[in-house]
C-alpha cells in the first residue's frame, strides 16, 4: 500500500447540491448550507477549514435555488460601502471583506441529481490529474488546531493513496452510515479493506464510519463513470462503491480524526452546533453561558 506519496492537496470539491428534506422548512428558500452556526453560514466553516489546511481552489458543486452560496463568497460592494466610514463597524467590514477573499472559490451547477458521487464527477475537469479532498456539505467539523482535512491530507502525502475520514459511531447508528473493514497501521490510522453502505446488522463490520471528509486520487473519476448504476429514475453514481473498491485494491487508509462534527442536515446538529459555538464565541460566549444557567434554573 506504500507509494511514493502525492504532492500537496491544493484542491477540494464540496458537493453542496442537496435538498435539505431533513431541515425543511427552513431550507425550502435558504438552502441547508447557508443556515447560520452563531454568525457565520455552514458552509463558510468548511471553507476556513480547507484555507487553513492550505487548499487554495475549491469547487461547489450547487444546483438551483442555490444561488445565494455564490453570493456569499463574492464581494458585495453595496454593503462594504455602506459600512465604510463608520469606525464602530471597522471590523465587521473587514470579516465581510474577507470571506470574498478566503480562496480561489468556483461554482459549478449539478443540473440532474445523480447521487454524490455524480456531483464529485461534474469536478473531473477542475481537478484533472491531482489527488484532491471532498468535503461533505451537510458536516461542520471544528478543530481550532488541527483541521481534520489537514489531518488526512498528511497521512494521504505520506503513504501515495486516499484516505477517509472515519470516527466510530454509536452501533445503532452505524446503518445511518457506512461500516468499514479496517486493520490497524499506526495510531490513528488504519487500512480500509471494505466498506459496506448502510449496513444491516448482521453486515456492521466496525463501528467507523466515513464522517464528511475524504482525500481521493484522480482515478476515482474513471471509477465512478465505470460503476454508474441504472435505476428506474435513471442513472446514479455512487461514491462509496468507488471508494470501497480502491479499498479492495490496497489503495485506501482512513484516519481516526480529531474534531468535533456537526450534522448540518439534521435539526438537532443544528442547534447543537449554534450552542456549542456560542460559548466558546469571544463576543457573546460568556453571556451565552450565563444566559444557559439561569435557563436550566428556571427548568429545575
Amino acid at each position: 500500500m506504500v507509494g511514493m506519496g502525492f504532492g500537496k492537496i491544493k484542491k477540494a470539491i464540496i458537493p453542496a447540491a442537496g435538498l435539505g428534506t431533513r431541515v425543511l422548512p427552513a431550507s425550502k428558500a435558504v438552502p441547508k448550507e447557508m443556515l447560520n452556526i452563531v454568525d457565520k453560514p455552514a458552509i463558510q466553516y468548511i471553507v476556513e477549514e480547507a484555507v487553513r489546511a492550505g487548499i487554495e481552489d475549491i469547487l461547489i458543486i450547487t444546483n438551483r435555488g442555490k444561488g445565494v452560496i455564490e453570493d456569499h463568497f463574492d464581494h458585495a460592494y453595496e454593503l462594504e460601502r455602506n459600512l465604510e466610514g463608520n469606525p464602530a463597524k471597522e471590523q465587521i467590514l473587514e470579516q465581510v471583506k474577507a470571506v470574498a477573499d478566503l480562496a480561489n472559490v468556483y461554482f459549478l451547477r449539478q443540473k440532474i441529481t445523480k447521487g454524490l458521487g455524480h456531483a464529485v464527477l461534474c469536478g473531473q475537469s477542475f481537478i484533472g490529474s491531482e489527488p484532491f479532498a471532498v468535503m461533505y456539505g451537510d458536516d461542520v467539523i471544528i478543530n481550532d488546531e488541527d483541521p481534520v482535512i489537514a489531518q488526512l491530507a498528511r497521512v494521504s502525502e505520506e503513504f501515495g493513496c486516499g484516505v477517509l475520514g472515519v470516527n466510530e459511531v454509536p452501533r445503532k447508528d452505524v446503518p445511518k452510515y457506512c461500516s468499514l473493514g479496517i486493520e490497524p497501521l499506526r495510531e490513528r490510522v488504519m487500512r480500509v479493506n471494505e466498506i459496506i453502505e448502510k449496513p444491516t446488522e448482521d453486515q456492521i463490520l466496525s463501528c467507523y464510519s466515513i464522517l464528511g471528509r475524504v482525500i481521493l486520487p484522480p482515478e476515482i473519476f474513471g471509477m465512478l463513470e465505470a460503476g454508474c448504476v441504472g435505476t428506474p429514475a435513471g442513472q446514479e453514481y455512487y461514491l462509496t462503491d468507488a471508494m470501497a473498491a480502491l479499498g479492495k485494491a490496497g489503495k485506501m487508509l482512513a484516519v481516526d480524526f480529531l474534531g468535533k462534527r456537526y450534522d448540518m442536515g439534521n435539526k438537532l446538529g443544528i442547534l447543537q452546533a449554534n450552542c456549542e459555538v456560542a460559548l466558546r464565541h469571544p463576543e457573546i460566549g460568556a453571556d451565552f453561558a450565563a444566559y444557559l444557567k439561569a435557563l436550566a434554573a428556571t427548568l429545575g
